[in-house]
């Protein structure tokens, strides 16, 4: 699927990561990006930092957030000697070629994005007016997205389910551009949705996530990631009465991180009531501590030695521009009469 594909994600620097981020998007991401150059293709990964000032101003938060996510990337075994690792502000072309796609965007595709219509109805649920606090960033934010995508000639974006609508719009409005020139200015994207990423359910069952509150920290020290896990909730059962595993969370957790093998121990021990709460804690405890020893390590040591990190955002950004710069050549050339230069 991947033979000698142009593979694309970017991620938006949003706060600290935790395991439910690490495990279902972080390592499938990094995953795919090795699968894609294994097969010969092309792999961009970008931090979305212009996206970022949508929702955050403050620069300190802002700065801290893009060093927690370049430096969890790295960490996790992206190789930016191999994949294009950039930030996003970082390629100047990306809004010149921004402002052409707008021309050829029609309002409808921002009034139903799903950010914009999330941002809407909560607006309408408290009572206030349909745009209160919306701004032109959020508004706009499918077009940045699309050129995020169309200048690089991607081939596919990996995506979330809730994501796809965002390829659509990229592929629509270049579809548009290329129909309105009669040439393939652009080329067209597709989405690829990877049905076996994990959803990693946080300590009190619902999907884990920063806004509820229920996450198993990444990076902090052990006891912290201890609090968290012996934090998960269970019932008063005793040890001997066995037990379904699929109805127990610290399960439901280990599921995504844990081997076969040591799947197939919790639930055997769960079922001929051999096991406790505690025991399997202390067994999903182990498995998170050992999965991201490693990992820790290399994080902790790019966040203390940042401008390495630095450094490869900037090659990586150079590795970059020449190709958004050929596809804002393809389109001002076009738009302003210089003549038709087909993308091959």
């Amino acid at each position: 699927m991947f033979d000698k594909k142009v593979i694309l994600t970017g991620v938006k620097p949003t706060g600290t990561p935790h395991l439910g981020n690490y495990l279902g998007a972080i390592k499938p991401a990094i995953k795919l990006g090795h699968e894609a150059l294994a097969a010969g293709g092309k792999h961009y990964m970008f931090i979305a930092d212009y996206h970022a000032i949508n929702a955050e101003k403050d620069p300190n938060i802002l700065s801290q957030k893009l060093k927690e996510i370049a430096c969890i990337y790295l960490a996790g075994g992206l190789d930016p000697k191999k994949s294009v690792f950039y930030r996003q502000s970082d390629i100047p072309e990306i809004h010149e070629i921004t402002t052409i796609l707008y021309a050829y965007t029609p309002k409808g595709f921002m009034n139903k994005a799903h950010a914009y219509k999330a941002a809407v109805d909560k607006n309408r649920e408290a009572q206030k007016p349909d745009d209160d606090g919306i701004n032109m960033g959020l508004y706009t934010y499918p077009t940045l997205m699309a050129t995020d995508i169309l200048a690089f000639n991607t081939d596919i974006v990996p995506v979330g389910k809730d994501q796809v609508q965002h390829v659509e719009i990229a592929r629509d409005i270049a579809g548009a551009i290329n129909a309105h020139y009669n040439c393939k200015l652009l080329h067209l994207p597709t989405y690829y949705i990877d049905e076996h990423v994990a959803v990693v359910p946080g300590i009190d069952g619902r999907k884990m996530s920063k806004s509820y509150g229920n996450v198993i920290p990444l990076f902090d020290d052990d006891k912290a990631i201890k609090k968290a896990i012996f934090s998960i909730k269970t019932d008063s059962r005793p040890m001997e009465e066995p037990k379904n595993p699929d109805e127990i969370l610290v399960y439901e957790i280990y599921k995504s991180i844990a081997t076969e093998e040591q799947l197939k121990e919790m639930g055997d021990g769960l079922r001929q009531g051999k096991l406790g709460y505690g025991n399997i804690k202390n067994m999903l405890l182990d498995a998170v501590i050992n999965e991201i020893k490693d990992a820790r390590e290399k994080y902790n040591y790019y966040m203390a030695h940042f401008d390495e990190v630095e450094e490869m955002l900037q090659e990586g950004a150079s590795k970059a521009r020449p190709t958004a710069q050929a596809t804002l050549k393809r389109l001002k050339d076009a738009v302003f009469g210089k003549g038709l230069n087909p993308f091959e």
